[in-house]
């Protein structure tokens, strides 16, 4: 494996999420002024201090990166980003001084703070790069060749285990952006799929989208609901605010809501049956993916809406075994879709993957959370503000 010292992660400001862009765009048209804050995580028991330098030398290399023209005339052919955004991603810059790396605690902390519509575009790219120096230090012998060989097994694997069941409904997506062992990795699984699985049908990277002429995925993420929390006038109307401003960016595309930024029970009572009409289908991204598809589709039957209209996605921790057990558990039952990450591109014998988050922790100055429908995803460390979110949305203690 190539030293990452020596050459850049990341490449092009496409390679990032799809919904990062999706987002920005949004801000940029509704609050180009918020002022916003998100902080590192570090989920895995491991000391990520020792990178801490070459973390920075990369950052410091992201400064010199723009969005070239055949990136932003790409951009231009797909019918929900607009001539003024696009214009203003001509002149756009990651301004390193966001940026706040730090190894003098006792594990590796990271804080961006700026405005939301520089912020968001950080996370992406950041922890690509913790991930590639960390594979980088600790497995530098491991090779995209070992990923292919592990991916063509489990590949195997799965179509053994799907026998006799008819995939064609099965959709599979590449998430694996975040968390990739390498961009090396991350770009030969995605070829392999592309050109071995008939269910592989596309990748929330807008920049292998681009250039290995798939269909870019995403819509939005939590932070999109944790920003509206302080976007209000009141706390219980927050996730309501964040759905009726997607809709006013993307009436018509980009419909896929995510449902865990309180939790599925909380959301489902703000999704009433204009909105549930309006937006084309779910996320899911905790807890038990099966009682959450249970309660989509029952929420859905009791609104007078068929199931079978709409599409429910799977993204949380997935594998291909857990996909093919939902699959065969909803298919035919409504439109079904799975996004998996860390398990495709960051799959490599002996390794251990390693799970880190960058949330968004702050905006306009004042504290935003996650509860999630899973204890341990939420990022905030001001328990009187959790308790408020809990009271406004009726939630109980766990």
């Amino acid at each position: 494996m190539t030293d990452t010292g020596h050459i850049g992660v990341i490449d092009s400001l496409l390679d990032t999420d799809a919904y990062k862009l999706h987002m920005q765009q949004a801000i940029f048209h509704q609050y180009p002024n918020i002022e916003a804050a998100a902080e590192f995580h570090c989920r895995s028991h491991e000391d990520l201090r020792p990178y801490c330098n070459d973390i920075q030398e990369q950052v410091n290399r992201l400064a010199d990166l723009s969005f070239t023209e055949e990136e932003l005339d790409y951009l231009a052919t797909l019918p929900f980003f607009k001539a003024d955004y696009l214009d203003y991603l001509k002149s756009f810059k990651l301004d390193g001084n966001q940026v706040d790396i730090d190894a003098s605690g006792e594990q590796l902390t990271i804080k961006i703070t700026g405005k939301w519509i520089d912020v968001i575009l950080w996370e992406v790219p950041l922890l690509a790069i913790i991930s590639e120096v960390r594979s980088s230090k600790c497995y530098p012998n491991s090779s995209a060749d070992d990923a292919i060989n592990q991916l063509k097994e489990k590949l195997s694997d799965f179509y053994s285990k799907a026998e006799g069941t008819d995939l064609s409904q099965f959709n599979l997506v590449d998430f694996g952006s975040r968390r990739r062992f390498s961009k090396d990795v991350h770009h030969a699984v995605v070829d392999f799929l592309k050109d071995n699985m008939p269910e592989f049908k596309g990748t929330s990277n807008y920049h292998l989208a681009r250039t290995r002429g798939l269909t870019p995925v995403g819509t939005q993420a939590h932070e999109w609901f944790q920003a509206h929390q302080q976007l209000s006038g009141e706390l219980a109307d927050s996730q309501q605010l964040a759905l009726n401003r997607w809709l006013q960016e993307y009436p018509d595309s980009l419909g896929i809501a995510l449902t865990d930024c309180i939790n599925m029970d909380a959301f489902l009572r703000d999704f009433d049956l204009r909105l549930s009409k309006r937006f084309t289908g779910l996320r899911h991204d905790s807890a038990d993916p099966i009682a959450w598809g249970e309660k989509a589709i029952k929420h859905y039957e009791s609104l007078g809406i068929d199931p079978k209209t709409k599409t429910l996605v799977f993204s949380d921790s997935l594998t291909l075994d857990k996909a093919l057990a939902i699959y065969k558990h909803f298919v035919h039952r409504a439109n079904i879709s799975f996004g998996i990450g860390t398990q495709l591109t960051c799959d490599l014998p002996d390794v251990k993957t390693l799970n880190i988050v960058i949330k968004l922790t702050e905006c306009e100055g004042r504290p935003v959370a996650k509860i999630s429908d899973e204890p341990g995803k939420s990022i905030c460390r001001d328990e009187g503000y959790l308790t408020q979110l809990r009271q406004a949305f009726k939630i109980a203690n766990s």
